[in-house]
Formats: structure tokens, sequence, C-alpha cells
């Protein structure tokens, strides 16, 4: 036997090999779904989890901010608004006051962005649709960061605009270099 006849064996017997393994996984997981529909106390294959257990910590808190105690802050002055989206849609209009703070560059601006804030201070984080994660993921980044206020404002560029709140339009503010 020759070595390119040796080659073709291996080659066979490698395509054969990764074929059964291939059978086996389906019938595997075939078989499994196929006992947990079976069963009374089945498994769902999809879940829909609810908001309140998707905006809560490891302790058990709330991580999101309602409408309502968003604004009571915002009219008090004492919370920090970030927005979680890309720079352009910042400068097409973003809640009054609020910093741009794009999650896709949150690891390189973060420190200038809250360069003045205590980590005490509120900040509540927003972006847009109930489905947006810009902004969970940049609350997570601030705590991990040791800001223990961090709260989402789920929806919040869309909330805030339905409901006729303060909104300007523009570029990101450039800071003073004094």
């Amino acid at each position: 036997m020759n070595l390119s006849s040796a080659g073709i064996i291996v080659r066979s017997s490698v395509r054969k090999a990764l074929l059964q393994a291939t059978l086996i996984l389906v019938l595997s997981a075939g078989l499994g779904v196929g006992v947990n529909a079976l069963r009374s106390d089945r498994i769902p294959l999809v879940q829909d989890w609810p908001l309140e257990v998707q905006m809560t910590d490891g302790q058990g808190n709330r991580t999101d901010v309602g409408l309502e105690e968003a604004v009571r802050l915002f009219h008090g002055g004492s919370a920090v608004f970030l927005d979680a989206r890309p720079k352009d849609e910042y400068e097409r209009g973003h809640i009054r006051g609020a910093r741009s703070l794009p999650f896709g560059q949150a690891d390189a601006h973060i420190l200038e962005a809250i360069a003045d804030t205590d980590p005490g201070t509120p900040i509540i984080t927003y972006c847009d649709g109930p489905y947006c994660t810009l902004s969970h993921d940049l609350a997570y980044m601030l705590r991990e960061f040791g800001f223990s206020d961090v709260r989402v404002l789920v929806n919040g560029w869309s909330l805030w605009k339905e409901h006729g709140l303060p909104v300007v339009q523009g570029p990101v503010p450039v800071p003073d270099d004094k």
C-alpha cells in the first residue's frame, strides 16, 4: 500500500466518524426534545423573561427607573443622564443636559464623562427601544467603576419624547480646556 492509498483510507475513516458523531448528536437532541415535550413539568425551550427579572441585580434590587422618578430626578438636578446611543443619534436629539457616552466607545471615554461625578450620585442611562441593551451594558460598566446608584430608563429616548419632556439637538459639547 502506498502513501496516497493510506491517505484516502484515513480521510474516509475521518468522514465516517464525523458523520456518525453528527448523527448521534441529532438523535440525542431529538430524543431530549421529545422526552421534554411528554413531561408534565417540561422545561420551556424559549422563555420571555419578564422585565422585573431582567432588571434586577444579583441582590434582587431593581436596576431600572420609572419615567416619573427619572423626571423628578431631572427637574431636581440631582441625577446625571448618560445617553448610551451612538454619537450621531445623540446629535439628532437627546434629553436636555444628558451627556453622550456611546457604549461602543465607553472604555475610552468613561473617565472624562464621569470625572466630575461623585460615586453616590444617581446616574440614569438610556438608549432607544424596549430591547436596546446599550444602556444596560453601560449601567453595568458604571457599577463596576464603583458607582452605586446607576439605573436604566428602559426605552428612555422614545419614552422621554412621547411625554413631551425637555429635549435638545446638536453636537456633543466639547469640554473647556482651562
